[in-house]
């Protein structure tokens, strides 16, 4: 029998992009204590994920952003640069292709250097690492650097089975468990990732994953983000869309999930990466536009309820929902049968 991985591409990391140049950085709005704030988004170059170069996840393809030869004097420089585009942001958002907190590729003192200016500039700052990364002295040297503290694991659901057979996580819920308890214990906040819609699920039964997800950790975590699947380069989920074997989650269907996620505390928010594009969610086209507003506008706070939001293409994403459950299977039937 075959494993999950023998069928995930090999990413193989070449040197792509100056390696002292961030691979992107931008300012978008989030909420912090109740109010919307600006927040800085940096994305920055670097080695890699260590999961990644043993196959890695089946949807991630961040690797393709990534440079082997970066080390923490180029980290650095990237993050200097990046410094450059700070004008009054209160919050800042730390992104790598891996895990802030892995030493091989975020080196100590690079990593103690980058948060050492962040503290100067903003009330929060948010990083992102893979829970085996997660110590109490990685933590406690982080947390005396930055008091607003944020960090933001990728458990993406709470089924063990979803993790191993869907996603090829690598880690387990209970490993999201003892880096959430780390982190807590040190002061600083937890913000979780749900995906929506990984590989081989239906769109129902990924619905229902990431609700009961949400419903698990409301508890344990601070922040709540559900990511829909996009479709990214060199991964088995692109080997899949294009055989027409996988399509990227609806839109309503992330309005479905915040819908019935509504009463829990926190809330739940969602920025769909590549919205309303083929790669990524999206409905029929015409109210792609209509329907991202508003779950940005829920995200920040601005609206309670989508029930102003129609349009016929619901009826089609209703049928799916249907279809897929009577044929057990998560094709693409749009594609198939219109």
């Amino acid at each position: 029998m075959t494993k999950l991985e023998d069928h995930i591409p090999e990413k193989r990391i070449f040197p792509k992009g100056d390696v002292n140049r961030y691979v992107s950085c931008w300012t978008e709005k989030d909420v912090l204590g109740g109010e919307v704030v600006d927040a800085l988004v940096v994305i920055l170059r670097t080695s890699g994920c260590s999961w990644a170069r043993k196959k890695g996840c089946t949807m991630c393809g961040y690797f393709n952003d990534c440079h082997p030869d970066a080390d923490g004097e180029n980290i650095l420089h990237q993050f200097r640069k990046a410094m450059e585009k700070s004008n009054g942001q209160t919050m800042l958002k730390v992104f790598t292709s891996g895990s802030f907190l892995d030493e091989r590729e975020i080196p100590r003192e690079t990593r103690a250097g980058i948060l050492d200016m962040a503290s100067e500039r903003f009330k929060q700052v948010i990083v992102e690492t893979r829970p085996q990364y997660v110590s109490e002295e990685s933590l406690k040297e982080s947390v005396a650097q930055v008091a607003g503290l944020q960090v933001a694991l990728g458990l993406e659901s709470a089924n063990d089975m979803v993790l191993k057979h869907s996603i090829n996580k690598g880690f387990t819920y209970e490993d999201y468990l003892k880096a959430t308890k780390i982190i807590r214990r040190s002061g600083a906040t937890v913000k979780t990732y749900l995906l929506l819609k990984p590989p081989f699920l239906t769109e129902n039964e990924a619905i229902t994953d990431a609700v009961n997800t949400a419903s698990q950790i409301k508890d344990i975590t601070d922040v709540i983000s559900l990511n829909p699947v996009n479709v990214q380069k060199g991964t088995l989920v692109e080997r899949l869309w294009r055989r027409g074997e996988y399509r990227p989650p609806w839109l309503w269907s992330v309005v479905r999930i915040i819908e019935e996620c509504q009463d829990l505390d926190p809330r739940i928010i969602s920025s769909p990466t590549g919205g309303g594009k083929r790669r990524g969610a999206h409905n029929c086209h015409e109210c792609d536009e209509d329907v991202l507003k508003g779950i940005a506008e829920y995200s920040l706070g601005q609206r309670n309820d989508f029930g102003d939001l129609e349009c016929e293409c619901r009826e089609r994403w209703m049928d799916t929902l249907d279809l897929q459950g009577f044929t057990q299977s998560s094709i693409d039937i749009q594609r198939y049968y219109g």
